[in-house]
């Protein structure tokens, strides 16, 4: 051991202890992921675009709301979200809803709630969500009113 180094701050020998490291930590979370995979794959499959339809009013604050929470409830991949926005649209649904809608669905999720929490942490995994909720309504009210005075 060099001068001056801590033994318990000593960095990995050598790329393949790093790999070998890595590789442990990615088979700990494997059943985590494993879990988020299904529980989106599920409300991908049985929550259709009739079903979100229905909990819409037309007030542009709480369709706003109502489509932040839809849209984390039913996270999962971004081409979806944009193809269930557009035929959301096609139905009459305001575009405070929809927008809000696919920002929620991509960077909020309860279903990977757990899974975040337990590798990032509790305390950080709250702030982002808080954060990125107040984040998706702000940004959907923005962007509907702008539509609308470009329109």
């Amino acid at each position: 051991m060099e001068k001056g180094q801590k033994k318990g701050n000593s960095p990995p020998q050598s790329f393949l202890e790093a790999l070998k490291r890595s590789g442990l930590m990615f088979l700990s979370i494997t059943p985590i992921l494993l879990g988020v995979i299904g529980l989106v794959g599920l409300m991908q499959t049985y929550v259709t675009p009739q079903m979100l339809t229905a909990f819409f009013s037309g007030n542009p604050m709480f369709d706003t709301l109502i489509g932040t929470l839809a849209g984390s409830a039913a996270s999962g991949n971004a081409m979806m979200s944009y193809i269930i926005g557009g035929e959301l649209l096609g139905k009459g649904i305001s575009l405070y809803a929809v927008t809000a809608f696919i920002l929620s669905w991509v960077t909020l999720g309860f279903v990977h709630l757990p899974a975040e929490a337990e590798i990032l942490g509790v305390r950080f995994t709250w702030y982002r969500n808080v954060l990125a909720f107040l984040g998706t309504v702000l940004i959907a009210l923005a962007t509907a009113l702008t539509m609308g005075v470009l329109a």
